[in-house]
């Protein structure tokens, strides 16, 4: 029998991993809601990671009260579950967000927040994907599993062109 010191321990078993039976969904948007009702609806599990603190936070957290969606709702419903009928033809973003969260709360959609994903690795070997993601309060945890989704968004970073004089500016961009 080998003994090892205490701190060699430590980084035996960190970062701790999870089996995942299912596809690892990496984003909590319209998207990644999407996919996971269909594959609930499938009876087929899977992990969904969210690195904010609550679904759709682009809508949430970066989107003026004033905003409507761009098409209508026929084209922007997810699937298994059209928008109510005593919706507009464009909804506002307050019934897009209370419809997403009817929709999380139909299909039984868990995310796991405040987990940000900081690499996925597909290993040909095994044939298996390696998700590291840390949590706000410094978990670290290594998701593995046999598919990967990533639906992250597209406007999910924020982009600041660079500007001749920019960084002399004082005000407040907008």
């Amino acid at each position: 029998m080998v003994l090892l010191p205490a701190d060699r321990m430590d980084s035996l078993f960190s970062p701790r991993c999870m089996w995942v039976n299912g596809p690892i969904i990496v984003g909590a948007g319209p998207s990644g809601l999407a996919v996971a009702a269909c594959l609930r609806e499938q009876g087929v599990p899977y992990v969904m990671l969210e690195r904010a603190d609550c679904i759709a936070s682009l809508w949430q957290k970066r989107t003026y009260d004033c905003l409507k969606l761009n098409s209508n709702k026929t084209f922007s419903q997810l699937p298994r579950m059209p928008f109510p009928d005593h919706y507009p033809e464009y909804p506002t973003r307050r019934q897009f967000i209370d419809y997403l969260e009817d929709y999380v709360a139909a299909f039984e959609i868990k995310p796991e927040f405040n987990t940000t994903v900081r690499s996925a690795r597909y290993d040909e070997t095994s044939g298996l994907w390696h998700v590291g993601s840390t949590t706000t309060s410094g978990d670290v945890m290594e998701y593995i599993g046999r598919w990967l989704v990533v639906a992250t968004g597209v406007n999910a970073e924020t982009v600041v062109p660079d500007i001749p004089g920019l960084d002399g500016f004082e005000g407040k961009p907008t």
